[in-house]
């Protein structure tokens, strides 16, 4: 009874193996001939007369053993493997004649309970190594392919995600997008990130957060992208808040920025809805330096730039009230911008009718200290009246200061007016 069952655990086994649409036929027949040779051979000291047939659809095999008549007075038993006297084989045809073969099949319960069941065990440990390198190859031929899964696990520092497959996927906290909120059933998209072993264990990290995902998603929403019309130079982004995406057409007579952007917007829509209502500046590419950085601060207008080839620097001067549209929220915009183009961006404000009448901020040094001064200038604030121009909470949320600094140094700058 006890081999019986040990058998079916084993044809179980076997079917649950046949069923794995990850590992190819030609592979899966190989790999159990080889564990089968190797019962038989720790069976029989050998499996060179043996055929084993293996069936896939059915999920089933046999084992055949092939063994040479001899006459009875010529046999040895220690080769009872590889001969059979010839009374017991006329026993089970009588027309048989020494030299000839006979093939009898070897069942599967004559193998003892501790064959049978580390020929499982053996089959067991082949299947999931099977399947953590079949797993491995096939994504770490998608790296950089968006894909899409449901939500099974919610943790604290990450999300399990199922393929179609139900194979795992990983999406670590750090690569979603803050304001991702996901629950189990959920459908999720997201860039294959990363692929590898780690433990002898394939580990498939996602990410929504990388610019390469919003690369795929332009390619999946823009016809000409996928068709090599239009290519995407450089994609720089702050996930869930901003995005600037350099593009460039081989055609003149298409125009990268409108086929991205579609007709009212209908393109770049989907892509905003799926990243949580991130804004993107689509730009068209240019190698001429200063328009490129112009349209790179775009939604502030320029005055003018002073470009410092060799230090990759840029001197921006713009009206002063475009100066708080350039650097953007917490410095975002110009920061980006600087990312996009390759050079570091300073901003200044430009008021040549007032600048007689404004002061440098450097010159309030006998009342205000010098980490004061400097933060001011650091978000571009380099005058007295630029600092009044920008409300206390920005100031408050652009700066290291305190509040109660920020208000003392703004009636410093309002007093000089008076």
């Amino acid at each position: 009874m006890a081999k019986k069952k040990e058998t079916t655990s084993l044809i179980d086994t076997f079917s649950e193996f046949k069923e794995n649409k990850n590992i190819d036929r030609a592979t899966m027949m190989s790999v159990l001939e080889g564990v089968f040779k190797s019962t038989l051979e720790k069976q029989y000291e050998t499996s060179d007369n043996f055929d084993i047939i293996i069936n896939i659809d059915k999920g089933d095999f046999e084992i055949w053993r092939n063994r040479e008549v001899v006459a009875d007075e010529d046999y040895d038993p220690k080769l009872n493997n590889n001969q059979i006297p010839l009374s017991q084989a006329l026993a089970i045809d009588p027309d048989y004649e020494v030299g000839e073969e006979v093939t009898d099949e070897v069942k599967l319960a004559d193998f003892g309970r501790r064959t049978i069941l580390s020929l499982r065990q053996n089959l067991n440990a082949k299947i999931m190594e099977m399947e953590k390198e079949s797993l491995y190859m096939k994504y770490a031929g998608r790296v950089g392919e968006v894909v899409s899964g449901e939500v099974y696990q919610i943790w604290k520092r990450e999300v399990l995600v199922l393929d179609d497959e139900e194979n795992e996927l990983i999406l670590p906290k750090g690569e979603q997008i803050p304001s991702d909120f996901f629950r189990k059933g959920d459908t999720v998209r997201a860039v294959v990130l990363n692929v590898e072993m780690r433990n002898n264990t394939p580990i498939i990290t996602l990410s929504r957060r990388s610019p390469l995902f919003l690369e795929r998603l332009f390619e999946m929403e823009v016809p000409e992208i996928f068709d090599g019309l239009i290519t995407i130079k450089k994609i720089v982004r702050e996930a869930g808040q901003r995005a600037k995406v350099a593009v460039e057409s081989y055609d003149e007579r298409v125009d990268p920025v409108g086929a991205c952007v579609g007709m009212k917007g209908s393109r770049i829509h989907g892509i905003v809805r799926e990243l949580k209502n991130e804004n993107i500046d689509v730009i068209n590419y240019t190698n001429n330096p200063e328009l490129f950085i112009t349209r790179a601060l775009n939604p502030a207008k320029v005055t003018y730039i002073k470009i410092y080839e060799e230090e990759k620097r840029a001197d921006v001067f713009l009206a002063p009230e475009e100066v708080s549209k350039a650097i953007g929220k917490g410095g975002l915009n110009i920061r980006l911008a600087s990312l996009l183009t390759d050079y570091e961006i300073d901003v200044y404000r430009d008021d040549a009718q007032n600048e007689e009448e404004d002061v440098s901020i450097s010159e309030f040094s006998d009342e205000l200290e010098a980490w004061v001064i400097e933060e001011f200038k650091k978000i571009g604030c380099d005058t007295a009246k630029s600092a009044l121009a920008v409300s206390v909470a920005d100031l408050v949320r652009r700066t290291d200061l305190e509040e109660e600094t920020i208000l003392e140094a703004l009636e410093i700058f309002r007093r000089e007016f008076e």
